[in-house]
């Protein structure tokens, strides 16, 4: 029996014992459940205070109510979550959140004002890589409980830095700001862990849906919330199986067996053009793929080195060929179609530049790297084909691949070269990319700033840091794109980062499904509109 085929197999028996439903060849999915395959080897956790991979950010989002949100109905307009409305203070360090009455979790429990401030301050408190999106206000564990308070049955929140109102409201649109039941965590706390034990994979939340289970490399599962605030989703489970070869995928879509297939090939999506069975949904997305050099690397520390990687890239050969339609060519560091974007592209292939800046840099004759990458395609083919254009400027590169549960932990822990990765926005404010490129307050390896990418590849300037304080301080909007401009084309010219493109991704749906919304941050994916 071929790979592809027995893995479809044992993804056709997981489903059946998961669903206790015995699948016909070519049977199609019940009506009151969605079933996708999905690439989900990434997750690590469940726990909002600490997700911050791509698959786990779409889990929660379904999950969780935030403080803030963008709703899938418009994912350009910043509303109340958990917040029914907030009011600003006249110096704008402080805003005051009244809470959505009747509201309910999972539990039954209602979502008060103390639920929001539990929340907020155990993700300060937990200190997990993304709950720096919100100790930039200032806050830390040793004054969290002063700055994030009750106030009567509203939740207050004080910041100590110069931030704009509009950017901290923005930020509580991130999974990190997701409210979760604090009775039901606390009741499973485990050594003063506030839950953190148990909500690595169960959940406690107030959203669209609950989780039922999630079993590594497996599966996620699903329930809808009858009881949710926009009424009860458009199916009642979602089971999100994990395929991670495309072709197996494929054969799942056409045979009727998943309604929707995420990871195909670009190939693999134009195969499928006659199948009326089928349809092709393809979503603009502000993830990036980018190559990051270690900055503490002797070699790679080299600005010139780091520049001349820039000239060693492929960019039209890969978008025109097995990345068609799947990537763009896109340079800097936040991405094209939100506000702020920078959209020039001054780097193509080019060895003889290359070769001139590795010469004037000490290494005329190449060197000896590793590239260290996800196993997941396209990511293998991307390093395969850098790998050739690095050979031309007598660069030797390994490649070695590892799942995101192996990969993204050695990455934070600055133990790469080279590393082939891509970054999606944590939320819709160019801040939120350039906070993690560009500014690293601390260099120190103790300081362990690992959501901050500047930090994890151990690259430092003070004037950058400047540049960055400045952009996220200033009122006047025309003033402020400005600013994040300049901070975009510095990083193209000096930094340690090949940016190279930004994903388009193409959804294939069996034609009966509807209502699937992907929007351009890989949180702002939602499953409660679907229907069948």
């Amino acid at each position: 029996m071929n790979k592809i085929l027995k893995q479809t197999l044992e993804c056709v028996i997981a489903l059946t014992a998961t669903l206790s439903l015995s699948f016909a060849v070519n049977a199609e999915t019940p009506k009151n459940t969605f079933i996708m395959a999905k690439d989900i080897s990434d997750i690590i956790t469940l726990d909002p205070a600490e997700v911050f991979e791509f698959t786990g950010g779409e889990m929660i989002a379904n999950i969780y109510d935030r403080l803030m949100m963008y709703e899938p109905e418009d994912l350009t307009t910043l509303v109340g979550g958990v917040a029914e409305s907030w009011e600003t203070s006249s110096d704008g360090k402080s805003i005051t959140f009244s809470i959505r009455p009747e509201m309910t979790f999972h539990s039954g429990n209602t979502v008060t004002a103390e639920d929001v401030v539990f929340s907020l301050r155990r993700v300060v408190k937990l200190n997990k890589t993304p709950s720096f999106i919100i100790t930039q206000f200032g806050w830390n564990a040793d004054n969290v409980d002063e700055l994030v308070v009750l106030d009567g049955d509203k939740a207050k929140i004080t910041i100590t830095e110069e931030f704009s109102p509009a950017l901290v409201l923005n930020a509580l649109s991130a999974g990190i700001a997701s409210i979760v039941d604090k009775d039901e965590v606390m009741a499973h706390e485990v050594d003063g862990d506030m839950g953190y034990g148990w909500l690595k994979s169960n959940s406690a939340g107030s959203g669209a849906f609950s989780l039922q289970t999630w079993k590594a490399n497996e599966l996620v599962s699903l329930k809808a919330n009858s009881s949710y605030r926009h009424g009860s989703p458009g199916v009642e489970r979602v089971i999100v199986q994990h395929v991670a070869e495309p072709s197996a995928q494929r054969l799942l879509v056409e045979k009727g067996d998943i309604d929707l297939a995420r990871n195909l090939t670009p190939d693999q999506v134009d195969g499928l053009s006659g199948n009326n069975d089928l349809k092709v949904q393809s979503d603009p997305k502000g993830a990036l793929m980018y190559m990051a050099a270690n900055a503490a690397d002797p070699i790679l520390g080299n600005p010139k080195v780091a520049l001349a990687l820039r000239y060693l890239v492929d960019y039209e050969g890969m978008t025109n060929s097995f990345l068609k339609g799947q990537y763009n060519i896109h340079q800097a560091a936040w991405p094209s179609g939100l506000w702020g974007a920078y959209n020039e592209t001054p780097f193509s292939l080019d060895i003889g530049k290359a070769k001139t800046l590795l010469t004037e840099a000490g290494y005329p004759n190449g060197f000896e790297i590793r590239i260290d990458t996800l196993n997941a395609s396209p990511f293998p083919e991307v390093a395969q084909s850098i790998q050739a254009t690095l050979a031309q400027a007598g660069i030797t590169a390994s490649i070695t691949t590892a799942e995101g549960k192996t990969l993204w932990p050695m990455y934070r822990a600055r133990k790469h070269q080279l590393i082939l990765a891509r970054w999606s926005p944590d939320y819709t404010d160019p801040h939120s990319n350039l906070d993690a490129f560009a500014r690293n307050p601390d260099n120190r390896p103790e300081a362990k700033l690992t959501g901050v990418l500047a930090w994890r590849n151990a690259w430092q300037k003070d004037e950058m840091n400047a540049m960055v304080d400045a952009a996220r301080n200033e009122i006047d909007l025309d003033t402020r794109e400005k600013l994040y401009h300049e901070i975009q084309s510095s990083l193209q010219m000096d930094s340690p980062y090949v940016i190279m493109f930004q994903q388009t991704e193409a959804s294939v749906l069996r034609k009966d499904v509807n209502d699937y919304v992907s929007g351009s941050l890989f949180d702002l994916i939602f499953y409660r509109n679907i229907n069948k």
